[in-house]
């Protein structure tokens, strides 16, 4: 979601740009990119880490909540489209393509993220506070190929960050990858592309046999797409 259909990661930097402002600290770039797609608690313990501070388990989850709140406010404000993404969305939707959205967001927020971009495009929705371990861990991928009835392999992944790319390959997902605020790690398993503009079905085919036929971590080589 955040940096691939919706240029929201801008408005996360804005968030914790803030968050550190209250601390009395100036956030560093680097601080800044490890915590791009990180889940929730991923995300609280670099803060703290950065910080000095006393890796409380309220705490941070007082701060997580402080965090995700200042964000709904800004995401109130419209969510603008990444490059080719709606377009993209209503090709794959005309085609009657099963779609997941599968977000590190949690869920309160993510809804909130879905009166902008359309709950209709997604069959099912997977949320970072939904499973056991968010990305870059693979469960998150395990559960949406699960809730759309299909296995890892036959889905293509759409990511933008290594952490996202490293879940979706993780879980066995062949991943088209359009980096967005952070420069991604190439590998045999990923097709990367500059943005979504132009990108259309038969392209997504393409590439997913392509990638498909790559060997991967228990991944059989030469997987045919659904």
């Amino acid at each position: 979601m955040d940096g691939t259909l919706v240029d929201s990661e801008r408005l996360w930097d804005l968030s914790l740009r803030e968050l550190y402002r209250r601390l009395g600290r100036e956030l560093r770039p680097e601080v800044r990119a490890a915590t791009v797609g990180g889940a929730a608690d991923t995300v609280m313990r670099i803060v703290y880490d950065d910080l000095g501070l006393d890796p409380d388990p309220e705490a941070m989850a007082r701060t997580a909540d402080w965090l995700h709140d200042y964000t709904g406010e800004l995401f109130a404000s419209g969510l603008p489209w990444c490059a080719g993404a709606r377009e993209l969305l209503d090709e794959l939707a005309a085609a009657a393509v099963p779609m997941a959205l599968v977000t590190n967001t949690r869920r309160t927020l993510t809804e909130q993220a879905l009166h902008s971009i359309g709950r209709h495009y997604f069959a099912v929705t997977v949320c970072g506070d939904e499973v056991p371990n968010g990305k870059p861990a693979p469960d998150i991928y395990h559960r949406a190929a699960d809730l759309l009835g299909v296995a890892p392999e036959a889905c293509l992944a759409v990511e933008d960050s290594p952490t996202g790319a490293a879940a979706a390959e993780g879980a066995g997902c062949p991943v088209l990858v359009v980096p967005n605020a952070l420069e991604v790690q190439h590998s045999p398993r990923r097709r990367q592309i500059p943005s979504l503009t132009h990108v259309d079905v038969p392209l997504m085919r393409e590439i997913h046999a392509d990638l498909s036929a790559a060997p991967g971590p228990g991944v059989p080589a030469g997987h045919r797409p659904l």
